[in-house]
């Protein structure tokens, strides 16, 4: 329980807007998001059947304009926090990136709650196995991205053969996150979380995932720019990985010099920008996002979550699913 408004500010890490944030204690249960900075917004929910865009590798909440982008990390905070009613107001479209983790909200958050009070966050009892996958997903695409898509796997090797499936498991919520990259740096990685609300699994988190940062390579970052997205992106908020010399060479030509390459770099021909806080990070930030865009399902998954290759978009799907027929799930409030 929130005992008092939460306020603090930060850019938005697609947009590289400013926005202002006030979380408010509220009295229905729910989290509601809230647009100040346009006239008569409604709430917006924050629930698995209001995300409208996955588009941009971040989960949204809305329909234009009133929408807000990039909440995942948020979500993730949370629900650490055992906070199931509060009223996010926001003066802008896109939600602060903060650390690129969920480490900075949860310790705003905590200066600021009951710590007494018992969690009375719901749990969402899963009976029968769903599963969703990225086929699925492509099948809904224009052809014109899935023929780029084709062409992108015939010049990588990377299959679209990813999935996200739920099932049912009496311990809380078992996460098994997989992650199969091309990047020398990344390659496979896998990474098993219990989130069963103890204190304990509290902690694990606090500790050794909320701080994990998001992630992407430098052409994807440079190609974002460009293209008005990603403004808010910087090596202290991003993974940026880099191909080696290529890529020293490359940030050379744009304008870093020696002195501030060598701050950046531990040695020439790295392959991220910033020192790593772990060699598998990039898994344990999959856990942050998976857990925030669980979160919209309004309560605590009880189930397994097996995870490989996943993202925000089949997140959403297999929640989705899993709502779709009453027979799929229990509720315990």
């Amino acid at each position: 329980m929130i005992k008092k408004p939460i306020k603090f500010s930060g850019v938005g890490i697609h947009s590289g807007v400013v926005a202002n944030v006030v979380i408010r204690p509220a009295r229905a249960k729910g989290i509601f998001f809230k647009r100040v900075d346009l006239h008569d917004a409604e709430l917006i929910p924050a629930l698995w059947d209001n995300v409208q865009n996955t588009g941009l590798l971040s989960t949204s909440i809305g329909k234009s304009p009133n929408q807000v982008q990039t909440i995942e990390h948020f979500m993730a905070a949370l629900f650490l926090c055992g906070i199931d009613s509060a009223i996010v107001e926001i003066d802008g479209p896109e939600f602060p990136i903060l650390d690129g983790g969920a480490q900075q909200f949860i310790e705003l958050i905590s200066k600021n709650i009951d710590t007494k009070a018992k969690s009375k966050i719901k749990k969402i009892i899963v009976k029968k196995e769903i599963i969703a996958t990225r086929q699925e997903i492509i099948k809904q695409m224009p052809v014109i991205n899935r023929f780029a898509l084709w062409i992108h796997g015939l010049k990588t090797g990377r299959k679209e053969d990813g999935f996200v499936k739920l099932s049912p498991e009496s311990c809380g919520f078992l996460m098994d996150i997989t992650l199969d990259y091309p990047d020398a740096v990344i390659g496979k990685q896998k990474f098993e979380f219990i989130f069963d609300m103890s204190a304990s699994s509290k902690l694990k988190f606090k500790k050794h995932i909320a701080k994990c940062r998001t992630f992407g390579r430098l052409w994807e970052w440079e190609y974002l720019k460009k293209r008005g997205m990603g403004r808010g992106a910087t090596p202290e908020n991003v993974i940026v990985l880099m191909n080696g010399n290529e890529d020293w060479d490359k940030l050379k030509q744009s304008g870093y010099n020696d002195k501030d390459l060598k701050k950046l770099f531990k040695n020439h021909g790295a392959q991220t920008l910033t020192p790593l806080h772990y060699p598998d990070e990039f898994v344990r930030h999959k856990l942050i996002d998976a857990l925030g865009d669980f979160y919209t399902s309004g309560g605590m998954i009880v189930g397994k979550l097996e995870s490989y290759k996943g993202s925000h978009g089949l997140n959403n799907l297999v929640l989705k699913k899993l709502f779709s027929d009453p027979a799929n799930y229990d509720i315990i409030d």
